[in-house]
This record gives structure tokens, sequence and C-alpha cells, in this order.
């Protein structure tokens, strides 16, 4: 939807299963427009698209995009972002570190993003901005010599000038947005700053850089690597990095009590992997890859209550902190309070809870679009209070 500064807010669809054009566009009729009868039935409502690579080269069809422009001018409807961080299956499968596969070594990621550029800009209305997000670089497991990150910077690189090339043609701002993530190469702010100041020194004044490159700004990771958005969205900005886009997530946290890694193997599925940063009294902090490795780490005697940890699990924004548990608001409130102090930060806003299906019960609303109406009242609701909505 709309909001004022020229800002866009729409909820992730990668929430729903849908890896083939069919069963995507199936999900938009079904869910989309149900969400969009109960938050925003009288104005323009907005669409965060997400495409798996099967998905985009079916939508890529010429027939096929016309008709999906048609169904959303029928429907109201728009679309100002796409999700490309998930290149294949994100549901009903084991996804772990695979969600991080191809990456940008490799020339499939740059055609997938190549290609989610081509289709948002036929489908952006006039006037808006458009963006994509993607994974940031690899996964560190996966590379570590000096050769497989020129060869990321490379292929980001060729991403930029697609991008430009693209924009000149069609009249559109188009930026790509990298999404820092715990134990991916860009994990942080300092790794992210030094990333961009390598690719400013490989392509010294070239404005392109800056037009069509910047972050992704997830709540939920930069909250799990113990961030305050001060420093960390507050530094991006002044290093003169855009921020393309802001996911509004939300994480877990809690202090491992015996109580609390009773009730967090609830959270340690098969599906997704949920990293875990722990930071101890003195503040150091230890990362582990899931969550049972934090959790069969060593005997639970041995597990000071001092601690703290942050969980890599998305829970659903309106969900009130339960003991054990706590939830990391704070920070997404935080990036809030400094967008209300610089309205044209960031133009597009995009609440990601796309743990539905592997989410305890007990912190599911009866169905998906009630639970995705519901975060939309929280979310507008926050913006109010701040003059953003």
């Amino acid at each position: 939807m709309k909001l004022p500064h020229g800002r866009h807010l729409a909820y992730c669809t990668n929430i729903h299963r849908g890896e083939t054009w069919l069963e995507t566009f199936h999900s938009l009729q079904t869910h989309a427009l149900a969400v969009r009868a109960q938050v925003c039935p009288q104005h323009p409502y907005a669409i965060g698209l997400r495409l798996s690579a099967r998905a985009a080269t079916e939508l890529a069809d010429p027939a096929e995009l016309l008709a999906f422009r048609r169904w959303l001018e029928k429907n109201g409807c728009y679309v100002f972002t796409i999700n490309g961080f998930p290149y294949g299956r994100f549901h009903n499968t084991r996804v772990k570190e695979d969600v991080y596969r191809p990456d940008w070594t490799s020339p499939e990621r740059l055609a997938y993003t190549n290609l989610l550029f081509d289709i948002l800009a036929s489908l952006l209305p006039p006037g808006v901005e458009g963006s994509v997000s993607t994974l940031p670089g690899s996964f560190k497991e996966f590379h570590h010599t000096p050769e497989s990150r020129h060869a990321m910077r490379q292929n980001v690189w060729r991403a930029v000038e697609h991008i430009d090339r693209l924009g000149a043609q069609t009249g559109r701002t188009l930026h790509l947005g990298l999404e820092p993530e715990p134990m991916c190469l860009l994990e942080s702010s300092a790794e992210t700053i030094h990333l961009f100041d390598h690719l400013r020194s490989e392509h010294p004044h070239d404005e392109r850089l800056a037009r069509h490159l910047g972050v992704n700004y997830d709540t939920c990771h930069f909250a799990i690597e113990f961030e305050e958005p001060h420093n960390a969205l507050v530094s991006l900005v002044q290093h003169d990095i855009k921020i393309s886009k802001i996911h509004l997530s939300s994480a877990l946290k809690t202090t491992p009590t015996a109580e609390a890694r009773v009730a967090l193997r609830a959270f340690a599925d098969d599906v997704y992997l949920h990293q875990v940063v722990v930071r101890d009294e003195a503040g150091q902090r230890t990362i582990y890859r899931d969550l049972p490795e934090a959790l069969n780490r060593h005997p639970l005697s041995e597990t000071p209550e001092t601690e703290e940890w942050r969980i890599h699990f998305h829970i659903p924004l309106h969900a009130p902190a339960a003991p054990p548990f706590e939830n990391t608001n704070d920070h997404i409130l935080g990036v809030l309070d400094i967008l209300a102090a610089n309205p044209g930060l960031c133009p597009h806003l995009e609440m990601e809870t796309y743990t539905w299906e592997v989410l305890p019960p007990e912190l599911k609303s009866q169905n998906v679009v009630d639970q995705l109406a519901q975060e939309y009242a929280w979310t507008l609701a926050r913006l109010a209070e701040r003059g953003l909505a």
C-alpha cells in the first residue's frame, strides 16, 4: 500500500508455497486478495512478490506477463519489490544452507537476478521505484578464497550494469539490495561497509554503484547480531550505502533456562536454518550454525543463565512476548524512529514472516490470511504513531 513520502508497504509472498508460476499465481489469487480485502480494500494494494527461478522463467513469457499485468490492474494491485533471495524450493522440503545456492559466484544467480529485474521493470507503476533483494554473497562455509570473493564482486557488478541499462531503456528507478544475515559473507554492518569500500575501489567514481546497489536491511538479522539500529542503519547511511528495502521481521530472544531450552525445541524444524547468536555477560558473542547445535553444545547444568540467546526464527510481528521468550521488536521500533526522523531514507517496507508452516501452534493464527492481517494492523499502528502512515 502507498504510504506518505513516496513509501510503500507490502508483505512478502514467500510465506506461501509456490515454486512454479501457476502455484505462485494461485497463492496471489487465494491469499493476497483475501488479505487485501481485510487491510486495503479501497486503495491500490502493494504486493511483495517472491519468484523462484522456475516461476520467473515461466512468468517472463510475454503472454504470461501481459496476463499478469492485466490481473494486477483489474484487482487494484501493483508490484514494487521482488524477493530474489531463495532461488529454488522454499517450503515443504529441507532448505537449510541450500537457500544460499546458487550464490553470487555463479552465472545462474546473476542470470536469475537480471531476469527478476526485467520482470519488475515491466510491472512497475509509473513513478514507483523497484527493488530486488538478494542473498549477501554466499554462506561463509562455502567460500574462503580471495578468488571466490572476487568472482562474487564481479557478478554483483555485472548485475549493476544490467540494472543501469534496463533503467535507461525503461525510465525506471531500480536497485538491488544485498541482505546481510548471520554466518553469511555479509552478516554485519561492518562487513557490509567493507564490501562497498572494496567495490568503490574497483569502480572508482562510478555513480552506478550508489544508484543501483544497496542493502536490504532485515531487522531480524541485525537484531540477532546484537547490532543497534542507530549504530547499524545510521553507519550504513553515513557510508553512503543505499537502503534499498527494509524487511520488518522479528526474532526470538531468551536466556537459556531449563524452561527456555525445552521450549526452544519446538522451533528446531527440519526446513530452515536457525542460526543462534549467544552473548555472554562480558559481551562476547558465539554463533551457532543451527538451533539444535546450540541446544546440544553442552549439558544444561553448564549453561550460564547470564547469557542471552538470539535465534534466527522469524516470528509474527504482532505476537506478544510470552515467557520464557522475548522478541526483537525493539529493533523494529528503533528503525521506524530513524525513518520518522529521515522520511526519505528508504522507499520500501516489507513484512517478512515466512515461517508460517513451521511456527509452533501457539504462535499461529487460525489461518495465514488472519495472521497477515494482524501483522498489517500492528505495523500500520506503529507507523501511525510516528506519523509514517
